[in-house]
Parts: C-alpha cells; structure tokens; sequence
C-alpha cells in the first residue's frame, strides 16, 4: 500500500475536484523555498528537517499571484505557529511592499496530512483561505497530476468535504502557471550563471562550456542515428539524412587554405586585442599607483622643509634683514 492511500492522504481530495483559482508562481518563492530547504538540512544534518514558511502576493477575485516568501519560527512544541513573529515580518515586508498581502504558507513534504491541517488552522485569522504551498523533492515529475510544470511543487486551496452528514477540512490541488517579469529573468539568469562568486570572465567560460557541451551531446546523437543507419539498427529516414546532408554542406571548408588563413588571422586579431586591453588596464593601474605615490611623497617633503626651517631659525642664524643691514 502507498503512502497516498492511508488516512493521513486523504486530506487530499481526488484529482476530480477541481478549483477555480488561477494560481501564478514567481521565481522568488520557487528559489527561497529551495534555499530554506538546503540550509536547513545542513544545519540540523537531517534529510527532512520541518520547513515552514509565509506565502506573499496579491489576490484579485480569483486570481492570485505568488511573489514572495519569508520564514516563519515555531514554538518549542514542534507544532504551534509564533503568530507574533508572523505579524511582525509581515508588518515589515507591508512597510516596503504596500501591495503584498498574506495569502497563505509553504512547507516541504511528500503530501499534505492532518498535522498540516492543524498548522492550516492557525492561518486562518490573516487569511479567510490560505493557500499551501508544498515542495516534494520526491516527486516523479513524469506523473504530475494537472500542472504541467515541471516542479517539484504543488499548490492546495483549502476546502470542506460533507460526507455521511458530517464535515472535515480537506485541499484540492490547484493548477499553477510559472509568471515572471523582466527583472526576475535578469535575476534569475544572473543567478543561473553563478551569481557574484566569480567574475565576468568566469561566468563567459561557464556559458561557452555549457553550449560546447550541449553541441557534442546533440552530435553524439546525430552519429549513433547514422551508424544505427548503416548498421541495420535503425529504420532510414529519407528526410533526416537529406537535412543532415545539407547541414554538412552548410559546413565550413576547415581543410581550406584561404579558411585556415583567415581562421588564423581572426584569432590573432582577437588574441592582439586581449592582450592590448590587459596592457591599458595595467597602465592604468600603475598610473594611479604613480599618482598616489607622489601626493604622499610630496606631503612628506613639505613636512620636512617645515621642520628644516624652524630648526635654522631657532639656532640664530642670520637672515636676509641681518646680511644687508
């Protein structure tokens, strides 16, 4: 028997319940919740620790958007909420994002439970119906049930289910789309190619290396289909082979003279440039070096004349009045 059919699953309704939510997930909350995730397990050194979390975003009617996250703290029983933390972090983030509401709470398990349907509970008094947000790291990404992203995520809206005459609370799954503005794409990808832990030219090499090496797997692939061909192995497509015989010929030349040449000239050109724009960039360096070198040199030197003076004068020497006089 699977986990979803015990009792603690069925505070899930059946995927024929559907809700009429229209759920928008941003970057942000995807990439906190993650983060919360990983440093958790690091710190506790478990691979499931308890992670709980406050959802911000906006809500129009039955449109919803997710943007942001904070953390929320529990109490030393393990299961009640810190409801003052809670206010207080979301007083904060109303200061800066005047817009943003409290619409519901995020934490990281296979499926939701009872034990989350008592930690619901405790949302209800910012929020008439607060959204879950679960993270599944487990989650066959194959078999997602009705969204079509793939993330290890899925959004819930509670409900109530009558049944027999009598009433419990219960989620249904709500379907989510993947929204993002211009600035997140810029942070997003900023942070996809690793962030402030290296410089420019590092994050190029990463760029070029990631596209090298989608290009050799794609050509390893182009060649097991023609040696698959040619071996019996694989079923000839005319249309295949006539577009990669066209991509051949689209090719350059590399035997070519003239080609090696001009290959060659353009990578001196490029390496002359290189080493021209390190050459300004020292010469600049040591310009500034120079410049600093001579205001602290000539600071001590006026120092030095002051002193020089005083000393003459306090041994009696005589000055220009006492010569002509």
């Amino acid at each position: 028997m699977s986990a979803m059919d015990t009792d603690e699953a069925s505070v899930v309704l059946a995927s024929t319940a559907t809700s009429g939510l229209t759920l928008s997930l941003h970057p942000l909350p995807i990439l906190n919740i993650s983060e919360h995730l990983t440093r958790l397990k690091l710190q506790k050194n478990t691979h499931s620790p308890f992670v709980l979390g406050a959802l911000l975003g906006t809500q129009t009617g039955r449109e919803v958007e997710i943007v942001t996250t904070f953390e929320l703290a529990v109490k030393d029983d393990g299961e009640s909420v810190d409801l003052e933390f809670l206010v207080s972090r979301r007083d904060q983030y109303k200061q800066v994002f005047p817009s943003l509401e409290f619409i519901g709470w995020y934490t990281v398990t296979a499926f939701p439970t009872n034990r989350h349907i008592a930690l619901h509970e405790q949302f209800t008094g910012f929020c008439s119906t607060p959204l879950l947000l679960v993270l599944q790291p487990n989650l066959n990404l194959a078999s997602t049930s009705i969204n079509s992203q793939p993330l290890p995520f899925k959004a819930y809206e509670p409900s109530v289910e009558i049944k027999e005459r009598t009433s419990r609370p219960v989620f249904i799954e709500v379907p989510y789309k993947v929204e993002t503005g211009e600035a997140e794409r810029i942070a997003v990808d900023w942070t996809a190619r690793g962030g402030g832990s290296g410089t420019s030219l590092e994050s190029h090499l990463q760029t070029q290396r990631s596209a090298v090496k989608m290009l050799h797997e794609r050509i390893l692939v182009l060649v097991k289909y023609i040696t698959d061909v040619i071996s019996g192995q694989a079923q000839k497509d005319h249309a295949t082979l006539r577009a990669l015989s066209a991509l051949i010929a689209s090719l350059p030349a590399t035997e070519n003279k003239a080609f090696r040449d001009e290959f060659s000239t353009e990578y001196a050109d490029v390496q002359l440039t290189a080493v021209l724009s390190s050459l300004t960039k020292s010469t600049n360096i040591l310009n500034d070096l120079v410049d600093k070198h001579l205001v602290l040199t000539s600071g001590r030197e006026d120092r030095g004349m002051g002193r020089r003076r005083g000393m003459m004068g306090g041994r009696g020497l005589p000055g220009d009045w006492d010569r002509h006089h």
